[in-house]
């Protein structure tokens, strides 16, 4: 029985190939919708965390100037190396304490100029920051302490001034000071707020403070949180140790912040998680709506094959076996459009992640809730048609026209 119901359906449906496939239109769109948003959502996420774990999941960003900004014009306080030494000596928790200055520079090679930004570091930079030299040799004690200007840059300078060739022993021009390239960073790429890391050049602060910039100031302080500590605790400890150094009152707003990437990251996550629930919300919709289409189109087949129904009634079929038929016929429908969708929402968000750089990440869950949803579409809003059939009168449809 089961056999011949599916074989009626499927007949039934061959019959207007080409309204099947528009009524299960809207499921196919529906499926694959919710299947790419929530893929991409969840690459999303992972890439905001595998960004931030390449800064460093112990890390504490501390930056002179408030999160409001202050007065327009007001001039910023900048940190001082002593603010740095107290930082090291006195906060418990912290690991390795790297300051660093930095400034916007045009640098040449040749013919070729690209903007970038060279940052003035210390030898605590390199273990602080997880920077990885893959080529050439990080700066010797001779280099941070003589004020000799030598730089180590990063993937996206080499490309745009060197191309292929291998930069470590050339001279390029950063500024207004000539600065032999010693070696090149490993690549990072975008960070979580979106900047290029490889766009940088590195070199020794003293070198960066007496030929680029002219004073001692420091603009950027990172500090490494030990293991054992927790990174809320010591950005409140590292807050009140600066508060006191810098005189600043209990009623008045810091003028310096403190940053945590890996709360960044959580914020950003949840985010993340809520514009991709959202949406999906919002594609689900077209799946009712691809729902409600097969319920009109599965009433008006009703009508069409009315005398067929009645001419089956009289020859004794159940009213139990017309149901199943329409409703197997709308299950069919959706089942084949949940499959489609499942395709294309997988292929989609598949060639999607791979446009924007972001991880491609099934979650099975998603996709068989999705599939199952589209099958439940079909019995929910093909048992009407199907009751409707299965009551018709049968002497009053063999006489309709």
């Amino acid at each position: 029985m089961i056999w011949n119901t599916l074989l009626l359906a499927v007949r039934a449906l061959s019959r207007n190939l080409l309204r099947s496939l528009l009524t299960m239109l809207g499921i196919v769109i529906g499926v694959a919708a919710v299947i790419a948003i929530v893929t991409l959502g969840a690459g999303a996420s992972v890439s905001v965390t595998s960004q931030v774990s390449s800064l460093g999941d112990k890390l504490l960003f501390i930056n002179p100037g408030s999160e409001q900004g202050g007065p327009r014009g007001a001039a910023i306080r900048q940190f001082t190396l002593k603010d740095v030494e107290a930082v090291e000596r006195e906060v418990s928790g912290v690991d390795a304490v790297s300051p660093s200055v930095s400034s916007s520079v045009t640098a040449v090679f040749g013919n070729k100029h690209w903007s970038s930004s060279v940052t003035g570091v210390t030898e605590e930079y390199f273990p602080v920051r997880n920077a990885i030299l893959i080529r050439g040799s990080v700066f010797t004690p001779l280099h941070y302490q003589s004020g000799r200007l030598v730089c180590i840059i990063g993937k996206t300078v080499r490309e745009e001034l060197f191309g292929a060739v291998d930069p470590v022993g050339s001279i390029m021009r950063i500024g207004i000071a000539a600065c032999e390239v010693v070696g090149e960073l490993e690549s990072k790429g975008q960070s979580s707020f979106g900047n290029d890391q490889d766009n940088v050049i590195l070199a020794p602060m003293r070198a960066v403070q007496s030929r680029l910039i002219g004073n001692e100031n420091i603009t950027n302080i990172s500090a490494s949180v030990a293991s054992w500590a927790d990174n809320a605790d010591v950005k409140i400890r590292v807050e009140e140790l600066l508060r006191d150094r810098r005189n600043i009152c209990p009623q008045d707003a810091d003028d310096f912040r403190v940053m945590d990437p890996t709360e960044i990251a959580g914020v950003l996550s949840q985010i993340t998680g809520v514009l991709t629930l959202f949406l999906s919300a919002i594609a689900a919709v077209s799946l009712l709506v691809g729902g409600i289409g097969i319920m009109n189109i599965m009433l008006v087949s009703v009508t069409e094959r009315t005398r067929e129904i009645g001419i089956r009634l009289a020859i004794g079929a159940l009213e139990s076996e017309v149901l199943a038929q329409f409703l197997v016929e709308a299950v069919i429908l959706t089942t084949v459009g949940g499959v489609i969708g499942m395709s294309l929402g997988l292929l989609g968000s598949y060639a999607a992640a791979n446009a924007l750089g972001f991880p491609f990440i099934v979650e099975p869950s998603v996709v068989v809730t999705a599939f199952v949803f589209s099958a439940l579409v079909g019995v929910i809003f093909g048992y009407v048609p199907a009751r409707r059939a299965a009551r018709l009168d049968p002497i009053e449809a063999l006489r309709h026209e």
